[in-house]
């Protein structure tokens, strides 16, 4: 593995290029992309890639990746002329790509504005709330996260955050009417320490929940796109719900890969993946199986 660093408009992108460029099997480089997570997500999936050259990187302002342009939002078509820059800075394109949560949005934007970036992309549950039929009700439900977080601090968030993700069908009035949980209700810490970063919860993601995928282009694209959904996941909360409505409006199936949302990460705990078992399927999906 080596790390570098590419100098793009208003930041410092650090980057991870496990194995030779160019690749020794002839294929193009592999992207593991998400947002808000960085590369440290991605490394017990691309240990189970040892063939291939991957490339893991993290998103201007998270992990060590340094923003110079003083803005704090994270912004979907920001990220994607990052990733553009660095598709060209390899020299390798057009790439693979597996990207997942925010990162599949920012990947959605990077495909609908320069499509000769990529050969394929697998989509993970984008959480797109813009192909769903009660968008404005998602909106409204990730601003009282925002606001939870706001009082209470990130124990309150994630509690308020935990509770919008495990909620099955649309976001009714029922969603709405009834308290968001305390942190008490998932184990999570009490206490507040001061703290109102965080990009999950502060509400300088709101670009990548709100950004409207630009449909005709992606459609128009001679990338091979792929809608994935977790097993675990199901049809039922918001990115599930979300990956199925995306997929049947590219006119294509979504395939269903092992475990959760994060299903692609090791560990251990009650969120802990299969990592094998994802790369397994991503492997296929890959080959075009």
């Amino acid at each position: 593995m080596t790390e570098h660093t590419l100098h793009v408009p208003g930041a410092r992108l650090v980057h991870e290029v496990l194995g030779p460029l160019p690749a020794a099997d002839g294929r193009p480089p592999l992207f593991m992309i998400g947002q808000p997570m960085d590369a440290s997500g991605f490394r017990d999936l691309a240990a189970h890639f040892p063939e291939r050259t991957v490339v893991l990187y993290d998103p201007r302002g998270l992990g060590r990746s340094v923003r110079e342009d003083g803005r704090e939002d994270h912004d979907p078509v920001v990220q994607a002329e990052d990733l553009h820059a660095l598709v060209a800075e390899l020299g390798a394109g057009p790439v693979e790509v597996f990207a997942s949560s925010g990162g599949a949005v920012t990947a959605l934007a990077l495909l609908a504005a320069h499509p000769g970036d990529l050969s394929v992309l697998v989509a993970h549950e984008p959480p797109l709330a813009a192909v769903l039929p009660d968008e404005r009700a998602v909106l409204r439900a990730f601003a009282e996260v925002g606001l939870a977080y706001e009082k209470g601090g990130w124990g309150a968030g994630m509690a308020g955050f935990l509770a919008l993700t495990t909620w099955e069908g649309p976001f009714t009035e029922e969603y709405f009417a009834r308290p968001l949980p305390g942190p008490a209700a998932f184990g999570l810490p009490e206490g507040d320490d001061g703290e109102r970063s965080d990009p999950l919860l502060s509400g300088r993601s709101d670009a990548v929940i709100s950004y409207e995928p630009a449909l005709a282009a992606l459609g128009a694209a001679r990338t091979r796109l792929v809608v994935g959904v977790g097993e675990e996941t199901g049809a039922e909360v918001f990115t599930g719900r979300a990956a199925h409505a995306l997929a049947e409006r590219l006119g294509t199936p979504p395939v269903v890969f092992p475990s959760h949302h994060g299903g692609f990460t090791g560990g251990e705990g009650p969120y802990a993946g299969q990592p094998e078992a994802f790369a397994r399927v991503l492997r296929e999906v890959l080959d075009g199986a």
